[in-house]
């Protein structure tokens, strides 16, 4: 509840159409795309940056907890006002403030939908490369928190690749800027810190990105296997060549029959896995990459190796690809979707270590992700009703992603450790490390009201359970 005066306050700032204080209307805003749930006490959505400042100044004077929220649809519950307090929810500052297509850069405010800025750019022949898979969902702002990645990761990185500035507001409302349209500005990179920070540290109100020009050719690959094993050897020996793709991703037997059925993509449903592989760049050396890719697949027995022959065939591959997690639903009541990393020569054995964890715990576990830079989607299918399945559910995803961390990996790859994976982080980091990012989530939040319950450990196990019903399709990965 929050203090006296303090909704008032507020309410006078952004007038009546300006918040949701009514239960009905705040019980949209106390999940993400989890259902772990925490309503929260007031949601405001603020129309530029002297809002935000004000209402951080109001939430300062009152001592309330402050979270910021894009769209929704993260995975790690970073938008669930976990302690309460006041939601800044950012989908009215949509807009694209700027676009410089001479200097390669856009400025958005953090509301702007993902695909949107690419909408407004691609017949001009640019696009915006970090893309998600919730991309017609997704805000900029809450990439920018999670560090968002997406299936072209392998070739143009995350998010922080891509973003050159921000304005931000402190938690004490002071309003700064850091980084700006300069490739290289002197001093300590503020922008590649905050960005990743997932809310713990200061509100994102403007945001300089980087824009890139689309490619000459682009061609995509489905090569089919009748073993996961053989499509994990095949990333090994495609980064043995030193073959670049722009993304390699993978989806197992399970995954592919789940896919198909829903999208009709033209996933082969008899298969143990596939590779979707993307090449892009000039024409030349993308048709002689196409024939080394033929050859890497050969040789690691894959049994098919198609090239999409129009871009109506390739859209069709990658809609199978980014609605894969909306498929599930029509298989299992609610599922637990992983993030974790390990290095590329540990996919096979990794596949391996998931297969004798869903043996052990009786559980169905699907495999869906980004074979090019190690980053794992295993989602474990279990039947909430069922007593027990719940707790099987949550052991079998700690000990996979121990498991990662044992390779030389992480436990996270893109969704961010929000307030699933807090725990984890001591498997992770040293006490020293810890306490080291501890502090600088201090300097910048002494009080500890940004997004409080988040990033660091708490003592208190939560980890992110996954309903079908709740995603739209719209997971970030």
């Amino acid at each position: 509840m929050l203090p006296a005066g303090c909704k008032e306050r507020i309410a006078a700032l952004v007038g009546p159409r300006g918040y949701l204080d009514r239960p009905e209307d705040l019980a949209n805003y106390e999940y993400d795309g989890s259902i772990d749930k925490h309503r929260p006490d007031l949601v405001v959505f603020p129309r530029h940056t002297d809002d935000v400042a004000a209402i951080a100044r109001i939430a300062r004077e009152f001592q309330v907890p402050l979270v910021g929220r894009g769209s929704g649809t993260g995975l790690s519950g970073g938008a669930i006002p976990r302690e309460g307090g006041i939601t800044v929810a950012f989908a009215r500052m949509n807009r694209i403030l700027e676009i410089d297509l001479e200097n390669e850069r856009a400025v958005v405010q953090p509301g702007v939908i993902n695909l949107d800025l690419t909408v407004a750019v691609q017949d001009n022949g640019y696009f915006y490369a970090p893309d998600p898979s919730s991309q017609r969902a997704c805000s900029i702002g809450g990439n920018v928190a999670e560090n968002a990645g997406g299936p072209h990761t392998l070739a143009y990185g995350v998010t922080t690749n891509h973003v050159l500035g921000l304005e931000v507001v402190l938690p004490d409302g002071s309003v700064v800027e850091i980084g700006g349209p300069e490739l290289d500005l002197p001093g300590y990179d503020l922008t590649g810190l905050l960005t990743g920070s997932e809310g713990t540290m200061v509100l994102v109100t403007k945001i300089t990105v980087r824009l890139m020009r689309k490619p000459e050719t682009v061609k995509t690959v489905l090569a089919i296997f009748e073993s996961s094993a053989d499509a994990g050897h095949t990333v090994a020996e495609i980064t043995a060549r030193a073959i670049t793709p722009v993304a390699v991703e993978m989806l197992d037997g399970v995954m592919l029959r789940m896919v198909e059925e829903a999208t009709h993509a033209g996933y082969p449903v008899d298969a143990a896995a596939v590779l979707l592989i993307e090449l892009e760049g000039l024409t030349e050396a993308v048709e002689e990459q196409t024939e080394q890719l033929r050859q890497a697949c050969s040789l690691c027995k894959a049994r098919e190796f198609r090239v999409a022959r129009t871009a109506e065939e390739r859209d069709l591959l990658w809609k199978g690809r980014k609605n894969a997690f909306g498929a599930v639903g029509r298989v299992s009541p609610t599922y637990y979707v992983q993030d974790g990393v390990v290095p590329r020569t540990k996919i096979e054995p990794t596949l391996r270590f998931i297969g004798e964890v869903s043996r052990k715990y009786g559980l169905t576990i699907s495999n869906i992700f980004h074979a090019g830079d190690g980053n794992l989607h295993p989602i474990i299918l279990f039947n909430p009703r069922k007593p027990g399945d719940l707790e099987k559910a949550v052991a079998s995803g700690e000990e996979i992603l121990t498991y990662c961390i044992s390779v030389g990996g992480s436990i996270t790859g893109e969704h961010g450790v929000g307030m699933e994976k807090n725990e984890l982080m001591s498997k992770l980091f040293s006490p020293e490390t810890l306490d080291l990012i501890r502090r600088l989530k201090v300097l910048f939040d002494p009080d500890n009201r940004l997004n409080p319950g988040k990033l660091l450990p708490t003592g208190k196990g939560c980890l992110e359970i996954r309903q079908p019903a709740l995603s739209s399709g719209t997971a970030p990965y």
